[in-house]
């Protein structure tokens, strides 16, 4: 029977405590996060805080064929970009993404304090992305991380005998 403490160090993360790395690319991109499920227990769930810095943007403008998402603004203002609309966000805001080509989106800090959020994803992989602004098509699984352009694709028998 595990301890309290393994249970705690298996099942819980504090995202207050969470150590957070920078993701920055000038002059868009500036924000902090962390995981907090990796580690875990969790098998089928992801879950990460960010902090993006006033004026930037967290990732690219994409959509998901398998996973669902969902952000929860904890603190501060922003814009949420979706399905080519423009859409006010504010603390208390539950955002919910089904996977698919419907739904492109991604969170801008329009505001000038930090945007801090809570990203909840199904986790499912393989994983495709699809980044629209600048073509390209990302795939993602264990052991496999490809980004393309989304034209460059080869004929089905190209390499094979």
């Amino acid at each position: 029977m595990p301890s309290p403490t393994e249970l705690r160090q298996r099942l819980i993360r504090n995202f207050h405590d969470a150590p957070r790395e920078p993701f920055v690319r000038a002059p868009r991109y500036d924000t902090e996060g962390a995981s907090l499920t990796q580690g875990t227990a969790a098998q089928q769930l992801g879950a990460r805080i960010d902090v993006v810095a006033p004026g930037h943007q967290s990732c690219p403008y994409h959509y998901h064929f398998a996973e669902e998402e969902m952000f929860i603004v904890l603190q501060g203002e922003g814009t949420l970009r979706v399905a080519g609309e423009l859409v006010p966000v504010r603390a208390g805001d539950v955002i919910t993404i089904p996977a698919g080509p419907e739904y492109p989106h991604h969170l801008l800090n329009t505001s000038d304090a930090p945007l801090h959020y809570l990203s909840v994803s199904t986790n499912k992989t393989p994983e495709i992305c699809v980044y629209p602004d600048s073509g390209k098509v990302g795939c993602y699984g264990p052991g496999l991380r490809m980004l393309v352009p989304q034209d460059a694709g080869v004929d089905y028998w190209v390499g094979e005998p």
